[in-house]
């Protein structure tokens, strides 16, 4: 059951929070005098600042056009035109709706625990221990809005006290790692002093794991800080100590948590209202909840804006469980580069071709590899085919990138009647010669375990599939899709896979992004609000970065074990696809910024990862030239390879007209803004 109804309470308290951002101009009269009088009240107002993070405006549904964006991920849809607000699409400007609601949300925030700070004395009935607990929470989500803001602009203003009238109120911008040090203040005292140890039933509050994993990501984005402003660190000691701090805190957490023994597992359980179900992967997660119909208003957009296309079917009351697996825009897609590393052989060179990774490669080296197993000569197809058995191995592939399409046998919004795999078997030789071990259908039901909704063909599909495809294996419901039988082509029932004559492969790569799914959500799903969950903080990322941190203080000697287990864990627990030892400093770096990728896909990381690397424009503008050429980024053509053209203005957001306009102790934006 979900612990926060945050919006609820934040309707019931409305007329108290609508004006308290702190650089809102004419703030409302408040109503505290009459209000912490009881542990409930107080409660209820830290619920209120808490009620922050699943606003439309950060990670109900915003947050993601603002950051969603990367090398990894992009915006896009079948003749769909530029995203209109946030960064995703890098057009935006200092107008832009979801950059201004953003910034005043998490000033909102701040102000929310500014007052509950300043009042929570007052409460006579309430034990130390419950009051200590609040205190740190507030504490806590106070520095993280702060992290926000930083992360996001850089110098901002600074204010720790509660806005109290309409006087007073233009506020210069404070130097960021002056914030810096107030937020690694709050964290670590939070943490030692109230939050409680992590309960793994409940990764919607705040625990001591989940302050120390954000703070090793803080103490790692500003290890990073001097790209973005083009400049050597000033000091090699004081960036030696960020990542000594990272190390730190991340060690605080290492040892406490079990990662999922399945990485799909994270992911229904988010989506299916279950808490770490498997392992205590999960440290920190936002919380939604609701249909749009019930008494619960918690609802998000995880799920809708970014997930698999399903029909819209939220108004047929009828259609429920496999026929209406949930609506979705399918705003998200991959980039042909991610779907490019889960092909990687992280032990072997380019100059293999059917194990892929150098330590040191090059954009071209990686982007002109050839995936496509129906394309080319024979022994390209061959090579392609191994790459294609070895990305099936490592589990996050067919969960994070769309492996099917859902198919309508009745037409559109009539009722979800099966799949379409990408990907089918490969014929070695002739049509008679084929090899189906990496077969997307094949490789799915063996990882699915029944977890997932089944579809059925008729018995006389499934005759025909044995008298075309004798010895083929399948289970009820699987079957081969041939574009030349209309039969099938026009029922569309039951699991298939993409084939045209011999060719089983679709040429197509940027699929979409398929980590957040709707099939998982109890019945009856609204159109566009959801109660998926979304991750902040999980174990994997921890461990992650506690590799990269030990990395660049010792070397990879010890930081090998810790990226290990997350890629061990990707493989099914095979540790024979580990790393192996022997790699230089460079050399690991490389390969763990990779594992990020392929584990934290679509979590909105990656755009501050590549800001703290500094290489966002690098790595982004690389791969326009392969978006205009198309073919396997069939979106490439249009709008897409537009987004990726950006320069180092994109290392900040741009500080709103809106607050420019009215705080003139603000005299300039962020450069090229």
């Amino acid at each position: 059951m979900k612990k926060f109804k945050y919006t609820l309470l934040l309707m019931m308290f409305g007329g108290m929070f609508a004006s308290c951002n702190f650089l809102d101009k004419e703030p409302t009269k408040l109503t505290l005098e009459n209000y912490f009088n009881t542990a409930e009240e107080a409660n209820s107002f830290l619920t209120g600042i808490y009620a922050i993070l699943s606003q439309s405006s950060f990670y109900g549904a915003d947050y993601i056009y603002l950051v969603g964006g990367d090398d990894l991920s992009h915006y896009g849809g079948s003749g769909r035109a530029p995203a209109t607000r946030g960064l995703i699409c890098h057009n935006a400007t200092v107008s832009d709706p979801a950059v201004t609601g953003f910034w005043y949300t998490l000033y909102s925030g701040i102000n929310r625990a500014n007052i509950f700070l300043e009042n929570i004395d007052r409460v006579t009935d309430i034990d130390d221990a419950t009051k200590s607990q609040y205190i740190a929470e507030a504490r806590f989500l106070r520095a993280f809005y702060y992290f926000n803001l930083v992360q996001c602009w850089g110098d901002v203003p600074f204010k720790t006290s509660s806005t109290q009238d309409v006087s007073g109120l233009d506020s210069p911008r404070t130097d960021k790692q002056q914030i810096y040090d107030f937020i690694v203040a709050e964290m670590s005292e939070a943490a030692e002093n109230g939050l409680p140890e992590f309960d793994s039933s409940d990764p919607g509050h705040i625990s001591k794991s989940a302050a120390y994993g954000i703070l090793a990501r803080v103490c790692l984005f500003r290890a990073g800080e001097h790209y973005r402003d083009s400049n050597a660190p000033s000091d090699e000691t004081t960036l030696r100590s960020y990542f000594q701090q990272a190390k730190d805190f991340a060690l605080q957490v290492y040892g406490k948590h079990q990662l999922a023994s399945d990485y799909w597992q994270v992911f229904i359980d988010m989506c299916s209202n279950q808490y770490n179900t498997d392992g205590s992967e999960s440290i920190w997660e936002i919380e939604f909840a609701g249909n749009n119909t019930s008494d619960v208003v918690a609802e998000g957009r995880i799920g809708n804006i970014i997930g698999l296309a399903g029909p819209d079917l939220s108004n047929s009351s009828d259609v429920t469980g496999s026929a209406d697996p949930g609506y979705a825009y399918e705003f998200i897609f991959s980039t042909p580069k991610l779907y490019r590393l889960y092909c990687m052989d992280v032990n072997h060179s380019f100059s293999n071709p059917s194990n892929n990774i150098s330590t040191s490669y090059t954009i071209d080296d990686l982007m002109g590899l050839q995936v496509n197993y129906a394309s080319g000569t024979a022994e390209e197809k061959a090579a392609a085919w191994e790459l294609a058995k070895f990305k099936v191995k490592d589990r996050r592939f067919l969960w994070n990138i769309a492996p099917f399409v859902y198919v309508e046998g009745g037409g559109k919004n009539t009722g979800v009647t099966g799949r379409r795999f990408y990907e089918g078997n490969y014929f070695v030789n002739a049509s008679t010669d084929e090899d189906g071990t990496a077969n997307l259908l094949n490789v799915w039901n063996n990882y699915d375990n029944g977890r997932s909704y089944s579809y059925t063909c008729s018995s006389a599909q499934e005759a025909e599939l044995e008298e075309q495809y004798p010895g083929f294996e399948y289970r009820e419901g699987d079957y081969m899709y041939n574009s030349t039988s209309s039969s099938w082509q026009e029922s569309s029932v039951g699991d298939y896979t993409y084939r045209s004559g011999n060719n089983h492969f679709t040429a197509n790569i940027a699929r979409a992004c398929a980590k957040f799914r709707r099939e998982y959500e109890a019945d009856k799903k609204d159109k566009n609000f959801t109660s998926i969950n979304f991750p902040v903080l999980r174990y994997s990322d921890v461990l992650l970065m506690l590799a990269e941190a030990e990395n660049e203080l010792n070397g990879p000697a010890n930081a090998i074990s810790y990226l290990n287990e997350v890629r061990q864990r990707a493989f099914g627990g095979d540790a024979s696809y580990n790393l192996q030892e022997g790699l230089t400093k460079d050399e690991f770096r490389q390969v763990l910024k990779d594992e990020r990728g392929r584990e934290l896909c679509f979590e909105m990381l990656r755009h501050f990862d590549l800001i703290r690397w500094g290489e966002l424009s690098e790595r982004m503008s690389e791969l326009v030239e392969f978006a205009q050429i198309g073919g396997e980024w069939n979106q490439g053509t249009s709008n897409v390879y537009t987004y990726f053209q950006l320069d180092d203005t994109y290392n900040y957001f741009p500080i709103p007209d809106a607050e420019l306009s009215v705080n003139k102790a603000i005299t300039s934006n962020n450069p090229g803004w």
